[in-house]
């Protein structure tokens, strides 16, 4: 062996005892942390699943987000999410949204009996977020109002006004101004179900709890995708109580997308929206205790860019609702930086 050759011999030895870059401990280490942070802006509308442009029920919903990078989080939140959930990832994601209830009859001026009242909600969102392996973990707290300081009724008839359509008259009836404090707790699984082919599938069951003064309810469901990339996410993200997967992706392959299909169930102790305001007299319907959710749709994500569309059929949340199933479509676009 030449000179040459026993150092080199040596260097490798060293190196692989040390863990030194290039031995098989530092290949084996775990990937960086992803250090962007993301904007959401995120869309939900009974009119886009549909050519006829019909208010009633859940109406519009809109939220705007950011997202902190993987480990930018307050020591204290750090914290709390070691303690409730050991190892792992975390962020923070912050924002706010609105959200319009109405009933089926907006022609009248009047409440009409049976029917759900106007309600109007915006509330401000702050949730810790932690991915370990396989598995996405939330924890948030919500802060609003209910009630006309929602200015639900404001952005509505204003975009009416905007695209030359008719106000909903019954804005005058909606329920009381109220504050609004929730709190929510998340969990959802990603589990490889195997390869087509070129194509990955997986299914995304989960877990949510949520209670405060608007809405108290525990629900469980789950999706399942075909597609490219599928650990690039949890699934698309929706507005509460929808089923959600949040806003942060990391996307592993340059082009990455997939089609879903799921379905999701919630027991519900209260909705505010239906049964009216907590502390004062107000107009409300008897709600539902259990609302049921089928939804399909399809997301791509892009040189940092994320679109996701979903389609949501709804079962009655108030008794003696009419209609049949209520639809709606949710549309969220995501960027990183």
């Amino acid at each position: 062996m030449t000179h040459r050759a026993a150092t080199l011999a040596a260097t490798a030895l060293i190196a692989g005892l040390a863990g030194l870059p290039g031995s098989a401990e530092a290949q084996s280490a775990p990937p960086a942390r992803d250090a962007a942070s993301i904007w959401t802006i995120l869309g939900e509308n009974a009119s886009i699943s549909s050519a006829k442009t019909t208010d009633r029920y859940y109406t519009n919903g809109l939220r705007i987000g950011w997202t902190s990078p993987e480990g930018a989080v307050p020591d204290v939140i750090d914290h709390v999410g070691r303690l409730l959930w050991g190892k792992g990832e975390q962020r923070i994601s912050v924002d706010i949204s609105q959200q319009m209830y109405t009933p089926q009859n907006t022609a009248s001026r009047t409440l009409v009996p049976g029917d759900r009242p106007y309600a109007g909600t915006l509330i401000a969102h702050g949730t810790l977020l932690q991915d370990e392996r396989n598995m996405r973990s939330l924890l948030g707290v919500g802060i609003g109002v209910m009630g006309p300081a929602s200015l639900a009724a404001d952005v509505q008839n204003g975009f009416h006004d905007l695209i030359g359509q008719k106000h909903d008259n019954g804005w005058s009836t909606q329920l009381k101004n109220e504050p609004v404090l929730q709190f929510t707790s998340e969990r959802t699984w990603r589990l490889a179900m195997g390869k087509l082919g070129a194509l990955e599938t997986d299914a995304l069951p989960d877990l949510t709890a949520e209670f405060g003064t608007l809405r108290m309810f525990a629900q469980t469901g789950a999706r399942i995708r075909i597609g490219q990339g599928l650990e690039s996410d949890y699934g698309p993200a929706r507005l509460r109580p929808g089923q959600t997967g949040s806003d942060a992706y990391n996307p592993t392959v340059p082009l990455a997308w997939y089609v879903f299909a799921g379905a999701d169930g919630r027991a519900v102790a209260r909705d505010g929206t239906l049964q009216g305001n907590l502390y004062q007299a107000s107009p409300s319907v008897p709600k539902t205790g259990f609302v049921g959710e089928i939804e399909a749709g399809a997301a791509v994500m892009y040189k940092g860019i994320r679109l996701s569309y979903v389609h949501v059929l709804e079962t009655n949340e108030f008794k003696h609702q009419k209609g049949g199933l209520h639809q709606f479509g949710s549309v969220n676009l995501g960027a990183r930086f």
